[in-house]
């Protein structure tokens, strides 16, 4: 599935939009919330936003703009040096400056994904997969509404779905297969779905609340 011509007059906004979920859950979370479980088994809510963090600082980075991460964004201590909205939204911030530089005319731009270079609108969108769906996990664990629309789903699933060579193989295959492969995805979830938010969910491993 090649999703670039669809997404090519959208991502700014599905960028955008899955940002802005991921700094409105994290001000909505509790004083008592920051260490309940999350969808993500072995991660607390604060982990979650450690790791949500990361991952954006690593895609400014790829992008040109700043250092990216100082942690390990897949080993998230689990205690953050100050506020966790200051947190995010410095990675909100930076990430979005990054994007700011990529002209709707660039073809391809470079990932921290190990399959490097990928076509913009579908890095961009799978940036704002990562916000969006760990904007979920957060808001699924401290009992907020979910910042998933349908629309945003259905974009975010194309991205996701988008074939690709896979790092060492040079097989095509979904993107998210080989990242499924090494541990970032759980296998996907058996069960009839009742619209893009929840196939988004189940493609990705989570169970639809």
């Amino acid at each position: 599935m090649n999703s670039t011509a669809a997404l090519e007059t959208v991502w700014r906004d599905v960028v955008a939009t899955s940002y802005r979920a991921l700094s409105e859950v994290v001000a909505g979370i509790a004083d008592d919330q920051w260490h309940l479980p999350t969808p993500c088994s072995e991660w607390t809510v604060t982990q979650v936003i450690q790791h949500a963090a990361g991952d954006q600082l690593a895609y400014a980075a790829a992008l040109g703009v700043g250092p990216g991460p100082s942690y390990n964004p897949f080993d998230p201590s689990g205690e953050i040096d100050g506020s966790a909205a200051a947190l995010v939204r410095e990675a909100i911030d930076q990430t979005a400056a990054a994007w700011a530089t990529v002209s709707d005319d660039t073809a391809t731009v470079p990932t921290p994904l190990p399959h490097g270079d990928l076509p913009t609108p579908v890095a961009a969108t799978l940036a704002a997969l990562d916000a969006a769906v760990h904007a979920w996990d957060i808001a699924i664990a401290t009992g907020q509404p979910s910042p998933l629309t349908d629309d945003l789903s259905a974009h975010l699933l194309a991205a996701a779905r988008t074939s690709h060579p896979a790092p060492g193989s040079g097989t095509d295959a979904e993107i998210i297969e080989p990242l499924r492969q090494w541990g970032a995805y759980a296998p996907v979830v058996e069960g009839t779905t009742d619209g893009a938010t929840t196939e988004l969910l189940h493609y990705l491993g989570r169970t639809s609340a």
